[in-house]
């Protein structure tokens, strides 16, 4: 069994436990720095209400909290499932050096997990998306913006 296979199957084993535990999905995903496992995730979206408590975001905050940085220089992810479209957001935000995915994203439709609708959506004009996108104050929200841009104790990312 090689490196990543070895890690790939302690995501596909997370992916069955948080199923097998009802926490949601069949979805599993690990983080490593090096040798080391620095974070994991199972789905839990149904056991915690919260949409956004993917796998991959989960091991993320896990890792992230593990090794003190908001960014995963020189870590890997491996995760159970071709990310969708929100956990790969959170995956280029935190900067892995390389994404490895066991099933992709047409198995996961397959179970009834269709991301298509938001590959298709984010490739439309904002006036013409599905759930109405609407600008509001944003004279206001620009001072922030500006008062972020002179911050001279700020921390870039």
């Amino acid at each position: 069994m090689t490196r990543e296979e070895k890690f790939m199957q302690e995501a596909i084993h997370l992916s069955h436990q948080g199923m097998e535990n009802n926490e949601g999905g069949p979805f599993g995903c690990v983080v490593v720095k090096g040798d080391a496992i620095v974070g994991r995730g199972n789905n839990k979206v149904s056991s915690t209400n919260d949409p956004t408590a993917h796998a991959e975001v989960i091991a993320i905050r896990d890792a992230c909290k593990n090794i003190g940085s908001f960014q995963l220089e020189d870590c890997e992810i491996y995760t159970s499932c071709e990310p969708c479209p929100m956990c790969l957001g959170a995956i280029y935000w935190a900067r892995p050096k390389v994404v490895y995915y066991a099933n992709n994203r047409e198995d996961a439709k397959r179970i009834g997990f269709d991301d298509s609708m938001i590959y298709d959506e984010m490739t439309i004009a904002v006036a013409d998306r599905r759930i109405p996108i609407i600008p509001v104050g944003r004279e206001h929200a620009l001072k922030v913006f500006e008062a972020w841009k002179t911050k001279e104790d700020k921390k870039e990312y």
